[in-house]
């Protein structure tokens, strides 16, 4: 796919609260966050020239950014990055659904990073076929999968 500075700013202006989601997972601050969804948007800028529209452009943005934050998560390297000032506030620790967030991320983040991701994806309404596509496993390993990280979520304190 050929993609130019104006299609992909649009691209990403409709998809930037799918790649915050999938960034807010695997941080642990703000500043964090920031610098994985920085990260998100060069791995999808390097890799729009390979996308074949085999899937779903959302779909291919979802793994693109969960491979990169997985990649990131290992490697545990700190990268200087200039904050980006999209005015959101993901953090604002007064509101209710934050607070309420806040405890459900605190336990998605002591999963393991690829439970992280189904879970993720789970919650964001995905479909088990969307999940096994983004993941690469299979449908049925989807939902056993699930039904595990949900109980394992359940027993946490």
């Amino acid at each position: 796919m050929e993609i130019n500075e104006a299609n992909f700013a649009r691209i990403i202006r409709e998809n930037k609260g799918t790649i915050y989601t999938v960034c807010y997972m695997f941080s642990k601050d703000k500043e964090e966050v920031d610098d994985l969804f920085q990260e998100a948007l060069i791995k999808l800028w390097q890799g729009f020239a390979s996308f074949q529209g085999k899937s779903d452009l959302k779909t291919w943005i979802y793994k693109v950014t969960l491979n990169s934050c997985i990649s990131i998560d290992r490697k545990k390297k700190s990268r200087k990055t200039q904050p980006l000032m999209e005015g959101i506030d993901l953090f604002d620790k007064n509101d209710a659904d934050n607070r309420q967030t806040d405890m459900l991320h605190a336990r998605i983040q002591r999963l393991q990073p690829f439970d992280r991701a189904i879970v993720l994806l789970w919650l964001e309404n995905m479909s088990y076929d969307e999940i096994a596509q983004i993941v690469g496993i299979g449908v049925k390993n989807v939902s056993v999968r699930l039904y595990r990280i949900k109980e394992q979520l359940k027993q946490m304190n």
